[in-house]
């Protein structure tokens, strides 16, 4: 059996140079901070630093913000279940993602049009763990594509081949 190559998301809540610096290309950085008031010039330094590094960069929960700001798209947290965002006009490559930690949540955001749905949590035993059996089973009820998050670690990579996620997420994986 062969390792599949998945896309990764690593989420930050602070620009840090050094965390970003040490990513490969193909990592999307997603900002998301709800312990703070947003800060534009911060995530605008986030932005032209991402892309100086070709690393793609989205923003949390503010869907108009980062339509403004230009920013490669958006995540939608699991209890932010608002459509206003389907009348929007996006660029053309605008990336909406979602989280969902059950089936309802996961209707939620197939209704919202996200891209892909991040499945939580596949690894971390708190009060949203899945495993690998549920997690595989939740998969398959969505047309969407799935990404894994929650616990992932080195010692557990191959456990992802089990599964049919197209990516895995994560804080940290990647510090």
């Amino acid at each position: 059996m062969h390792n599949k190559l998945l896309n990764k998301y690593y989420f930050i809540n602070k620009f840090d140079q050094s965390h970003i610096d040490k990513q490969c290309k193909e990592t999307t950085i997603i900002y998301r901070n709800y312990n703070q008031k947003i800060d534009k010039k911060l995530i605008i330094q986030l932005k032209n630093f991402c892309k100086k590094k070709g690393n793609k960069f989205l923003l949390s929960n503010n869907i108009r913000l980062a339509i403004n700001l230009d920013l490669d798209g958006v995540y939608i947290p699991s209890f932010n279940t608002d459509k206003r965002h389907l009348a929007y006009s996006f660029k053309k490559n605008f990336i909406i993602l979602g989280s969902a930690h059950n089936i309802y949540e996961i209707r939620v955001k197939e209704l919202q049009c996200v891209n892909k749905i991040f499945l939580s949590s596949i690894f971390k035993k708190n009060k949203n763990y899945l495993g690998v059996n549920r997690f595989r089973l939740f998969s398959l009820l969505s047309k969407k594509k799935i990404v894994a998050l929650g616990g992932i670690s080195p010692n557990n990579m191959k456990k992802l081949n089990l599964t049919n996620c197209s990516a895995f997420a994560g804080i940290s994986f990647f510090e």
